[in-house]
């Protein structure tokens, strides 16, 4: 299983927050999701047949794109 901890400057309450781990949690292989919304933080789990490049695609597709 893969891990990653990524910044997301748009997370701002407890809405971005559901609105992120149910985005994520609905692609295939993505395992967890923990979102700290004062840290503007999210820390994932997943495994094959999700990627990375999916799971940032998703972000970017809801308006919640990963800091660089």
């Amino acid at each position: 299983m893969e891990t990653r901890q990524v910044h997301i400057p748009a997370i701002s309450c407890d809405h971005c927050s559901r609105t992120i781990r149910e985005e994520l949690l609905d692609l295939e292989g993505v395992a967890w999701v923990e979102v700290d919304v004062a840290a503007q933080s999210v820390r994932l789990g997943w495994h094959s047949p999700a990627t990375w490049a999916t799971i940032a695609a998703r972000l970017r597709e809801i308006n919640y794109p990963p800091a660089e």
